[in-house]
This record gives C-alpha cells, structure tokens and sequence, in this order.
C-alpha cells in the first residue's frame, strides 16, 4: 500500500530542492517542471501524490499507464522507449511523448494522431552518450532528425530529453542537450533525475524527471529509464 504521508514529506523535500537548485543557477523555480515518476508503483502512489500537489507524472509502459491514468488534473508524459505498436494507445492517452527517436515511430504516431483526433506535445530523445544499451537517436544523427520532426510536427515538437550515462559526470552531457535545445530553438529540456537533478537544473533542464526520490525504490528489475514501452 501506498504511504501517502512519506509521498507528500518526500515530494514536498523535492520541491524544495528543486527551488534551491534554480535559485543557485539564478533561475526562478516556476521554471523547472517537476515530472513525478510514477512507474511500477500503483494507482494508489498516484492518488497519494496527487492529493499532495503534484500534477505530472511520467510512466514508461504505455499498458501500466493505461491502469493508472486518466485522472482528473493530472497531465502525463510517456518517458520510456515507445514501441511503434503501442503509437496508438500511447496518443490516446498520453499528454506528452517524451521518447520520439526514429522515423518509423514517427510514422506511427503521424498516424495514430489522425486516428485518434489528437497530437501530444513530442520530446526527441537523444541519446546523449551514444550508449548502444540505450533509446534514442545517436549524436550524430541528432540534429538531421530533429530538423525532420520539426517540419513534420510543427509546434507539437517542443524539446528534447536525454539520460547521461550512469557512471560519468552528467554535466557535459546537460549542456551538450541544452546547447542542442538553443540551437534548434526548442524550449523544453527534459533532463535530471533523482541523483542529478540540481546538475541539470544549473545546466537548463526545464523538466526534471524524479521517481526514487518521491515515491521510493522500486523493484530492481523495474530500474532504468532506458526501457521499451510495453
């Protein structure tokens, strides 16, 4: 079960930190979107977040999400590697497609969006560190694709989102995104987790994307962000 009261002190101590860390970099907090991380933990962990003032949440598999969400209030990013099978459901539901990565899944979500009546807001995922384990478009490709998917969706391609290699210093990595960001004229960098969040906020992250630290430790083999979207 849920422990609503260690959610609301946990998210509340997030919050806090969030507003530090962009006041240390000389920004204003209301500019750090704070995605709460809700994957592997139940509906009820949602409700307990919700209720304490959260209102994004980020889910990697599309069906998970599909038990958790819709819920009144609630705006919902789909972080995790989206397989173009699930397209559909995932415009369907989804406020956010945070993971955009390949031309074939473009193609899918192009036309899931025409079946469904609606587009999300899209992040390009880069693969910042050109981890062959890892979701996204290499470095090298990074910049053709997001010119691509810009002329494809228009003002629905809104940022980029990233995942530094776990073992090194992220910073090089944040900037090297955020650089990206500015050069395309895209405003949303999607970087920062729960053990490096500050580094990114000092580095331009507009979103950061925070489970552990919120809802606690999941499963072990639920950890990594790098996943596909089932």
């Amino acid at each position: 079960m849920a422990d609503s009261t260690a959610i609301a002190a946990n998210l509340e101590t997030v919050r806090g930190q969030i507003a530090h860390a962009a006041r240390a970099a000389g920004r204003a907090p209301d500019e750090i979107t704070l995605i709460a991380v809700s994957k592997t933990h139940p509906r009820a962990a949602v409700q307990a977040a919700l209720a304490a003032g959260a209102h994004v949440f980020g889910e990697n598999r599309v069906q998970e999400a599909a038990e958790k969400f819709p819920l009144a209030g609630v705006r919902l990013h789909i972080i995790g590697g989206l397989q173009s099978n699930k397209a559909l459901a995932a415009v369907r539901l989804a406020d956010s497609i945070d993971s955009l990565d390949r031309e074939s899944l473009a193609d899918a979500i192009a036309r899931a969006a025409q079946t469904a009546g609606r587009l999300p807001e899209l992040l390009v995922q880069v693969n910042i560190g050109d981890e062959p384990q890892k979701s996204g478009i290499p470095t090298a490709r990074a910049d053709t694709f997001i010119r691509a998917m810009r002329a494809r969706f228009g003002e629905s391609l809104r940022g980029l989102m990233c995942i530094p290699p776990l073992q090194a210093d992220p910073v090089p990595y944040f900037r090297r995104l955020a650089a990206m960001a500015d050069e395309h004229g895209l405003p949303v960098r999607s970087m920062g987790m729960s053990g490096d969040f500050p580094a990114a906020i000092a580095a331009g992250a507009t979103h950061v994307r925070i489970g552990t630290a919120i809802f606690g430790h999941r499963p072990p083999q639920s950890q990594g962000e790098g996943q596909l979207a089932q």
